[in-house]
């Protein structure tokens, strides 16, 4: 019983200490990781995903406050910005590359981001979500940061839309290599294009760790794919959903 209450009075001090809450998140990841790369990539087990649910099982099991957490874990948050914009050095690297398939690229990004946001549209009227709802969800297909301040701006909630993002996100990361190997697209340029356009973040991290090509052009079509959707997103907003 001694032991029990010291390692009880260890726990409580630890989880009050903001640092602990960054260690475990960087800790899950990694464990995940090794999982996902000991059973050869497979999709189901996105690090992501299984480190997501790795912390949310330690905090619902510990019944602790979410925003006790993001106080620790916040640094994190602060680095996705950085994280985005570095992805501007794989693309200088090779932008000459990126710029022999420059048509292919507009109209992929146009089309994608089109359908994407007109898809999420449709299908929120469909299903008689309420106009905060319809914000909420028009920015899930570009990278979480973007997304949120598209939801902000439009008046949408930014912490579901980060969550509906980075669910979109994972999907696409678990099933687009299944989806191009069905398709029979052996292209690595195509299939990093669509995992950018498509899975922004997380898919662009599994395109850069199977294939440089296809994280190169995973990079340009999620930062791309971000501006667009920006722009689309704002005029739906004040076409349609401005009261």
């Amino acid at each position: 019983m001694a032991d029990t209450a010291k390692l009880y009075e260890v726990w409580v001090y630890l989880q009050a200490e903001p640092l602990f809450w960054l260690t475990l998140t960087i800790g899950c990841y990694l464990a995940a990781d090794k999982l996902y790369r000991a059973l050869n990539l497979f999709p189901l087990l996105n690090p992501v995903a299984v480190s997501i649910l790795l912390v949310s099982t330690c905090l619902l099991l510990f019944d602790i406050d979410y925003q006790r957490y993001f106080d620790g874990a916040k640094f994190i948050h602060f680095l996705l910005g950085p994280a985005t914009v570095a992805l501007a050095v794989p693309i200088y690297l090779n932008w000459s590359a990126v710029l022999s398939e420059k048509r292919s690229i507009i109209a992929g990004v146009l089309s994608g981001s089109i359908f994407a946001i007109g898809i999420t549209y449709l299908l929120a009227l469909m299903t008689g979500l309420d106009s905060v709802t319809v914000k909420t969800l028009l920015p899930r297909s570009v990278t979480a940061p973007i997304a949120m301040g598209i939801s902000e701006m439009i008046g949408g909630i930014p912490s579901l839309t980060a969550l509906i993002t980075v669910i979109t996100g994972i999907i696409g990361a678990a099933l687009g290599a299944f989806v191009f190997d069905t398709l029979g697209i052996k292209n690595m340029a195509a299939r990093g294009f669509a995992f950018g356009l498509a899975s922004h973040g997380i898919g662009t991290a599994r395109a850069i760790t199977r294939d440089r090509t296809a994280g190169v052009f995973a990079a340009t079509a999620m930062g791309l794919n971000g501006i667009v959707t920006a722009v689309l997103a704002s005029l739906i907003f004040h076409l349609f959903l401005n009261p």
